[in-house]
């Protein structure tokens, strides 16, 4: 409208419907604009093809936006912008206060404190510089379930639809000194519950929505303490050790204290809790790795000893333990420290990779005496303090911690102690819907062909049959029309079979062409043919007998009557001594088989008097004489 109103619009002559044809440089904007978004487009599923699972990932996440998709996309951009959302669970405190500071100073990370005391939280916040703009803390009380339900929730309310791009599982309660357990508002050992049990009940509540980041990670901190392999795991007492799990098989509710099942040692539920958290990362990763894309690994900072863990030992213990960690063992390290390697690992490039046990400061520790007061405890090795951002390595991790079948033992129990669901584990499958509409369809004729195959199951006993609920009137109907026709194609175009494939058995059926799955034989007098095979020349009489009359054809097809040894023997042996005496009359023997062949139209609803009934009257008809039961089989007089 504003080209045909100006003059250089009028000065042109006008297109169809009296508008005029656009400007030069207006065309070429617009020709710009279509080639960029082809080339958008273009390069995204390229990128999709060489990368398939960020691919897959992208694809499934694509859907068509709703008004409340919108709205919540408005206010998440509003609140937290392009920043990346991180929880942190138990920032008040110790390495998780250090780790959410070293995040918060970057700049380009949300973080949720998820604490039990806010007022506390608030304090630290204040004192630790923490930017209230881009750090909220949120009340979780880890030691009920309950509370840690309602926390999911509120945080998928307050994230607006942002996907929580990491998961770090830190918060931590060490009860050493007390000679019986605490417990817990679910009645359960309080530090199996607030180290292992709630985190692990917070994950699964949180994967799906972990699943949705670009570039996802679940951390659990673990111990050197879990880890029996080591000198601080396997050289101080207690060990960790879960044994055969038989206390978290008994629910491991009060008055059951120990995930083993014995008695109860705090400094032990301690170190099993750090055990279970690992052996938890490992399980994650095998399970759903590769489903969603989310790294998941377990680290050990080093021993924070003085950290507020310590805080229910003795005074005396608090006071010596750092300078012994720092000074002898070399195994010190502050919680500045800690925190930034924490940090690394949600934050460095380098920790993408899943299943992976992080530690820092590889290799022995040595030196120990001038060099550690020269160096102020600062003494290199696994778990040791310095060593700076390129120590990190993946450590090594023990047997117990890679025990996959007590690890799958341990994931099925907890999820019952604590009610968790988990998403079905699958490998990553394409989010083509071309793919997805053949996959149903060919799921359908799957099971549709399964239902026939198991029809009639040859090791369901006597009668036995398999009806499956999507076996209607209208599969029946086409079967017996389109299916024929297809079939009678099929078998054309795909001409005979070798006579390799017909032969080779070692059951030595006397046609093995002519038997069916169940082994019987297929045909109008099957059941007769079957006869005069089990029971020799008298058989025969009557199948020949029987061939002079119209006996029913549905009536053979859908019964069969299995002679029992004792009776097979019986007939051999009658056949034997009385073939040739004992041959009747072609309307006899035709009056018996119609009858027999009458009663057998639906084995399925005889009982074991009626089959024991038709046995007897089948060998009174091959034995010409009256018969008795010995030892519940039948004898012929003869």
């Amino acid at each position: 409208v504003r080209l045909r109103n100006s003059p250089a619009g009028n000065s042109r002559k006008p297109a169809l419907g009296g508008l005029t044809s656009p400007s030069p440089h207006v065309a070429r904007a617009r020709a710009v604009r279509t080639m960029a978004r082809s080339t958008a487009s273009i390069a995204l599923l390229l990128l999709a093809t060489m990368c398939p699972a960020w691919g897959w990932k992208f694809l499934s996440n694509v859907k068509m936006p709703t008004v409340k998709d919108i709205a919540q996309h408005r206010q998440a951009a509003a609140r937290f912008g392009d920043k990346k959302l991180v929880v942190v669970t138990g920032t008040s405190s110790g390495l998780g206060r250090k780790t959410a500071r070293a995040l918060l100073r970057t700049g380009q990370y949300h973080v949720v404190g998820a604490v039990r005391d806010l007022d506390k939280m608030e304090a630290v916040a204040e004192i630790e510089g923490f930017d209230t703009d881009n750090f909220t803390p949120m009340h979780v009380e880890l030691n009920s379930f309950d509370s840690v339900r309602k926390f999911c929730d509120e945080l998928g309310d307050f994230k607006a639809g942002r996907p929580i791009d990491r998961l770090i599982c830190n918060a931590g309660i060490y009860q050493p000194s007390l000679d019986h357990p605490k417990w817990s508002k679910d009645n359960v050992e309080q530090q199996m519950q607030v180290n292992y049990l709630s985190h692990f009940l917070m994950v699964s509540l949180l994967l799906d929505d972990v699943a949705r980041a670009p570039e996802p990670r679940v951390i659990l901190v673990g111990s050197v303490t879990g880890n029996d392999h080591t000198v601080g795991g396997g050289g101080v007492y207690p060990i960790a050790d879960l044994h055969d799990l038989d206390g978290l098989k008994a629910g491991a509710k009060k008055p059951v204290a120990m995930f083993d099942g014995y008695n109860f040692d705090g400094a032990k539920a301690y170190k099993d809790s750090k055990l279970c958290l690992m052996m938890l990362a490992n399980a994650l990763h095998d399970k759903y790795h590769r489903q969603t894309g989310i790294a998941f690994s377990a680290i050990y900072p080093g021993c924070i000893a003085d950290s507020p863990l310590f805080r229910e030992k003795r005074a005396w213990f608090r006071q010596f333990f750092p300078i012994f960690m720092k000074y002898i063992t070399g195994g010190y390290v502050s919680e500045e420290e800690a925190g930034m390697r924490l940090f690394q690992v949600a934050h460095d490039p380098r920790c993408t990779k899943s299943g992976v046990y992080w530690s820092w400061n590889g290799g022995p520790r040595e030196g120990r005496g001038d060099a550690a007061l020269e160096r102020d405890g600062q003494i290199l090795g696994g778990g040791g303090a310095g060593g700076g951002w390129d120590s990190i390595y993946e450590n090594d991790q023990s047997d117990k911690v890679l025990d996959k079948e007590k690890a799958e033992n341990l994931f099925k129990y907890s999820s019952l102690v604590c009610d968790a669901e988990w998403p079905k584990p699958h490998q990553p499958k394409s989010p083509c819907p071309t793919l997805k509409v053949v996959g149903a369809m060919t799921a359908a004729a799957t099971r549709k062909e399964e239902l026939k195959r198991m029809r009639a199951k040859p090791t369901a006993g006597r009668g036995a049959t398999l009806v499956g609920g999507a076996t209607t009137a209208a599969d029946a109907v086409v079967g017996n029309t389109v299916g024929r026709v297809f079939a009678t194609l099929q078998s054309k175009l795909l001409g005979p079979l070798p006579e390799e494939a017909l032969t080779g058995s070692f059951e030595g059926q006397d046609d093995p062409s002519a038997d069916d799955a169940s082994g019987r034989r297929r045909g109008r007098f099957g059941f007769l043919r079957r006869l005069r095979r089990r029971g020799g020349a008298e058989a025969d009489v009557l199948g020949t007998a029987a061939a002079s009359h119209s006996v029913p054809q549905h009536t053979v097809l859908e019964g069969g009557l299995p002679l029992s040894p004792a009776l097979a023997a019986e007939l051999t042996a009658e056949a034997g001594h009385h073939a040739p005496a004992h041959h009747r009359t072609h309307e006899s023997s035709a009056r018996f088989a119609e009858g027999i062949t009458h009663e057998a139209r639906d084995l399925d609803n005889l009982s074991q008097e009626d089959m024991q009934a038709m046995e007897q009257r089948l060998i009174e008809a091959v034995s010409d004489g009256p018969t008795e039961r010995r030892n519940g089989q039948a004898v012929g007089s003869a």
